[in-house]
C-alpha cells in the first residue's frame, strides 16, 4: 500500500482563487482593498523569504501589502510604537509581526499589543481565548490550514480520532481545539508522553509538529491513517519533515509532503483571515465556508 500524497499546493491554490473572488466582490462594494501590514524586524534570512511570499499573495489576491521593515537593533518602543499605529490605520486590517524577534523585543508584549480584531496570525490570548470556548476569532494560520487539508482529504472528520504531536502555542494547542471543534477524539501527545509510538497508533489522524527531523516511523501508525506533516527541517538532504515520509507512506492512507503540503496552506489561510477581517470591520457579507 502506498499513500495518497495530499497536494497542499492544490488546495492553497483553490483557497487562494476564492478569496481573490470575495476580494472583487468587497472591492466593488466597499471602494477599498483589504489590507495586510507585515512588520519585519532585523535580517533573519527565513523570516525575509516567508515576508516575500505573504506580499506576492496579498498582491495576487487583490489585496494592499503594507510591509515595514525595520533594523535588527530597533528599540522595542519604537515597534510598539508601529503596531499602536497600525492598529489605528483603518486601511490596514491584518496585522503580522514577523517572528522571531531580536532578543531586545519582548515578542510577548509585542502580539498583546496587536488589536485582536486585526490580529490574522491568531496569537493574541483574546483570539486564543475566543478560540477554546468556541467564539468567532482568528485562529493561526498553520492549524487552520490543517485543518482544512483534513476537510478536503476525508470530509467530516466527526468521530475520528487524533492525535496531535507538540503542545505549542502556534500549531499544537490550537489544532487540538480546532480538531475537538470539528467533533474528533484528541489526545496531546509530547516529549514527556510514554510510549508515544503506542499512542499515535491507535490515530485515525496524526499532526506532528515536534520540529524533529523524520521521528514519526511509519511502524508508529495505525494503517490507513491520514497524516499531516507540519515540520520543517533543514538538513543535510534538505529539507525533512517530522515524519518519515519514506516509511509513513507505506502504511499511512494519505499524507503531506515536506514541502509542498502544510506550507502553502499557512499563506493560503493568512490571506483568507486578512479577507475576513475586512469583511467583519466594513459589515460585508462574505461565504463562511472560506
Amino acid at each position: 500500500m502506498t499513500a495518497k500524497v495530499i497536494d497542499g499546493k492544490a488546495i492553497a491554490a483553490a483557497l487562494r482563487a476564492d478569496v481573490a473572488t470575495q476580494v472583487a466582490a468587497f472591492r466593488s462594494a466597499t471602494g477599498r482593498a483589504p489590507g495586510l501590514a507585515v512588520v519585519l524586524v532585523g535580517e533573519d534570512s527565513a523570516s525575509a523569504v516567508y515576508v516575500r511570499a505573504k506580499g506576492k499573495a496579498t498582491l495576487e489576491a487583490g489585496m494592499a501589502s503594507f510591509e515595514h521593515k525595520l533594523v535588527s537593533n530597533t528599540p522595542e518602543a519604537d515597534l510598539l510604537a508601529l503596531v499602536d499605529q497600525l492598529n489605528a490605520d483603518p486601511a490596514v486590517d491584518g496585522i503580522l509581526v514577523q517572528l522571531p524577534l531580536p532578543p531586545q523585543i519582548d515578542a510577548t508584549k509585542v502580539i498583546t499589543r496587536i488589536d485582536p480584531d486585526k490580529d490574522v496570525d491568531g496569537f493574541h490570548p483574546v483570539n486564543a481565548g475566543r478560540l477554546a470556548i468556541g467564539l468567532d476569532g482568528f485562529v493561526p494560520c498553520t492549524p487552520l490550514g490543517c485543518l482544512k487539508l483534513l476537510r478536503a482529504e476525508l470530509g467530516d472528520l466527526s468521530g475520528k480520532s487524533a492525535v496531535v504531536i507538540g503542545r505549542s502555542n502556534i500549531v499544537g494547542k490550537p489544532m487540538a481545539l480546532l480538531l475537538l471543534g470539528d467533533s474528533c477524539t484528541v489526545t496531546i501527545a509530547h516529549s514527556r508522553t510514554t510510549d508515544l509510538p503506542a499512542v499515535v497508533r491507535q490515530a485515525d489522524i496524526v499532526v506532528a509538529a515536534v520540529g524533529r527531523a523524520n521521528m514519526v516511523k511509519g511502524e508508529w501508525l495505525k494503517p490507513g491513517a491520514t497524516v499531516i506533516d507540519v515540520g520543517i527541517n533543514r538538513t543535510e538532504a534538505g529539507l525533512v519533515g517530522d515524519v518519515d515520509f519514506a516509511s509513513a507512506s507505506e502504511v499511512a492512507g494519505a499524507i503531506t509532503p515536506v514541502p509542498g503540503g502544510v506550507g502553502p496552506m499557512t499563506i493560503a489561510c493568512l490571506i483568507r483571515n486578512t479577507f475576513v477581517s475586512a469583511a467583519r470591520r466594513e459589515g460585508f457579507r462574505y461565504e463562511k465556508q472560506l
